[in-house]
């Protein structure tokens, strides 16, 4: 049997390296590429099914008794079985074992996903001939019957060198039909941060990580709180985005404590249960990973580590950093709107929203119709159709240029043309072209809003702004200066050396200066508290003065020339981009103005023309009447 044969050969071969490429034995032992060293023996575990899982057709059942499902729990087999040689009574090999350990966690195969909180188990042991003697019993006694569905090989490696452990899990699938299906898990983990020689860098950045997402939470939380829970997300779809960050973030956050906590169980448990029965105990002193990495012999003494919880978290743990960081990248648009290309992208996608997603509907609509039919076509005899997702993936697969159109050819002479050449015509030529025709509509009304001097940088607008408010700050404040000197030179008119505080006072009130400023001010220069600024006081207040005005005079004169062209020629002259947007839309105004304006006249003008015609209409009716009224007068008289 093949899986005898692998487990007799490579399988001894590539878990003992006893000997060096020259034969010469290996000093130490349970090395795996002499660099990597087993942690615990390696673990054969088995599932099975029973007998009664399905039922024979009526018709076979007086020649056929047994019949084997494919696995489901419901179904999987957990009685204890002599083996096939009849010598395995007392072997526990052969007895269905829960594995009481934290780390269980089912598998995901080919076929299906299988148990994992026990099975038939079988411990390898550390040594080559004891564990080759068991593989030969096993296969004596015929471990392996009909009703086997699945066969576990799980060990750890780790490697001192580069600090990091692989756990593997080799699979075999027996489908019900028969054969033999492998595949692999290899996980490599990174256990640095459970060591003593870890960065503390790594730890400062985790403690700033939580407490930005504490920050941010704060903030979207006053945020709904002000706007309410649906005006918060109708005012923004970015609001969305915004929320899943935070929670993805909260998850990133929980997988990595769950992911400590998952580490040391296991290591406590290895230690605990491994460590007594083969050390005498004294391996479970030490129940941490910084220990097992600090002692290889005492790693290599344990019995079994159960990786497989730690193995798949730390993959959960990888799968939402990598969510963060896509959605992370995603929300860079929302902040590099500053140049004309970005924006009309943005503009774009968001104008066609609409279109696309009614073309999504016919789109999915006619793929989907053509995976049923790929999948009722050839699902028998062409593996990339043998199921419907297979040939929904096969077919998205197809619109890349990754098609194998010799499967479909020998499938079907006839129809297997027919349907590649259908697929491409009305999928790729057809509604791939709708698709590029409505961004490409859409793109070409955005840009022709936008024009040539449309809207200039978001981000660029935001500086500009800053920029603008710096200067006039600055303008303020040299003007104030100005007006402080020009108050001091008034209070010293009357030819006085000295200057009175009531007289600073006085002109400083005048140029809306408050008391406490003007105390400040005085008090910095009446050195001698006398209440009056002599000669010498007045000349340092004029220096510094002088000094402050030139300061401001050099910060703005630097300022402007750091602001960009189109801000300056704004500041200066009123032109620039915004200038040709207003005076467009001042232009279109006025036509606008002329259109409504000669509608008005003409409606006027018909309501002038209707009111001559209804006066002379109402001028024949009366002298109508009047002409009627004179016979009837002389009949009277």
């Amino acid at each position: 049997m093949i899986i005898d044969q692998f487990a007799e050969g490579p399988l001894m071969q590539g878990l003992y390296w006893d000997r060096w490429y020259n034969n010469d034995s290996i000093i130490t032992k349970n090395s795996v590429l002499y660099e990597n060293y087993l942690l615990g023996s390696p673990r054969m575990r088995q599932l099975k099914v029973r007998n009664d899982s399905c039922e024979v057709h009526k018709d076979f059942q007086r020649a056929i008794f047994s019949c084997y499902n494919f696995y489901a729990q419901p179904y999987e087999d957990r009685q204890t079985s002599s083996g096939g040689g009849g010598n395995a009574k007392n072997d526990t090999s052969f007895e269905w074992r829960e594995i009481k350990s934290f780390a269980k966690n089912d598998v995901w195969g080919i076929l299906g996903t299988y148990s994992g909180e026990g099975g038939y188990i079988v411990d390898l042991t550390l040594n080559k001939t004891i564990a080759l003697a068991k593989i030969r019993d096993l296969k004596k006694n015929l471990w392996i019957d009909r009703g086997t569905r699945a066969i576990f090989i799980d060990f750890t490696t780790y490697n001192p060198n580069i600090n990091l452990y692989v756990v593997t899990k080799l699979i075999a699938e027996f489908p019900a039909t028969g054969g033999l299906i492998t595949s692999w898990q290899f996980r490599t983990l990174n256990l640095l941060e459970n060591s003593s020689d870890a960065p503390i860098a790594l730890y400062v950045c985790f403690t700033l990580f939580i407490l930005f997402i504490a920050y941010y939470i704060i903030e979207e939380l006053v945020e709904i709180k002000t706007l309410g829970v649906w005006p918060y997300f109708r005012s923004s779809g970015w609001n969305f985005l915004d929320i899943f960050t935070i929670i993805i973030s909260v998850l990133l956050v929980f997988f990595l404590f769950y992911r400590k906590y998952v580490i040391n169980k296991i290591f406590d448990e290895a230690y605990t249960t491994g460590g007594d029965s083969n050390t005498g105990g004294g391996a479970g002193d030490e129940g941490s990973a910084d220990s097992l990495q600090n002692s290889s012999s005492l790693a290599l003494q344990i019995e079994t580590y159960q990786f497989d919880t730690l193995g798949f978290w730390s993959a959960q743990f990888s799968n939402i950093l990598a969510v963060l960081s896509f959605v992370a990248w995603v929300k860079l648009f929302k902040y590099i709107s500053f140049n004309k290309t970005m924006s009309q992208l943005s503009s774009t996608l968001s104008r066609c929203a609409k279109d696309i997603a009614g073309f999504g509907v016919m789109f999915f609509i006619v793929f989907f119709a053509f995976a049923q039919l790929g999948y009722l076509l050839f699902g028998t005899q062409v593996k990339d159709y043998s199921s419907f997702g297979k040939a929904v993936f096969t077919l998205l697969r197809l619109i890349l240029g990754d098609f194998d159109f010799q499967a479909l050819e020998a499938a079907n002479r006839v129809l297997g043309p027919i349907f590649f050449l259908s697929y491409i015509f009305f999928v790729f030529f057809v509604l791939m072209n709708m698709f590029l025709a409505i961004i490409n509509d859409t793109y070409a009304e955005v840009k022709a809003e936008i024009g040539v001097d449309g809207e200039d940088f978001a981000v660029m607008d935001y500086f500009k702004s800053i920029s603008n408010q710096l200067l006039t700050k600055l303008g303020a404040q040299k003007e104030q200066i100005e007006g402080i000197q020009q108050a001091i030179k008034g209070a010293g008119l009357d030819g006085a050396k000295n200057v009175s505080f009531a007289a600073v006072r006085q002109k400083l009130k005048e140029r809306d200066l408050s008391d406490q400023e003007i105390e400040m001010l005085f008090s910095k220069y009446d050195l001698d508290q006398n209440r009056e600024l002599d000669e010498q006081e007045l000349r340092a207040m004029f220096a510094d003065l002088e000094g402050k005005k030139n300061e401001i005079e050099k910060e703005m004169a630097d300022n402007e020339n750091k602001r960009p062209e189109s801000a300056r020629s704004v500041h200066r002259f009123g032109g620039g981009p915004d200038m040709s947007k207003l005076t467009k839309r001042v232009d279109r105004m006025e036509y606008t103005l002329s259109v409504i304006s000669s509608k008005i006249d003409s409606v006027l003008g018909g309501k002038v023309l209707l009111a001559a015609k209804t006066a002379d209409v109402n001028t024949r009716l009366d002298e109508e009447d009047l002409e009627d009224s004179e016979p009837k007068r002389w009949t009277n008289n």
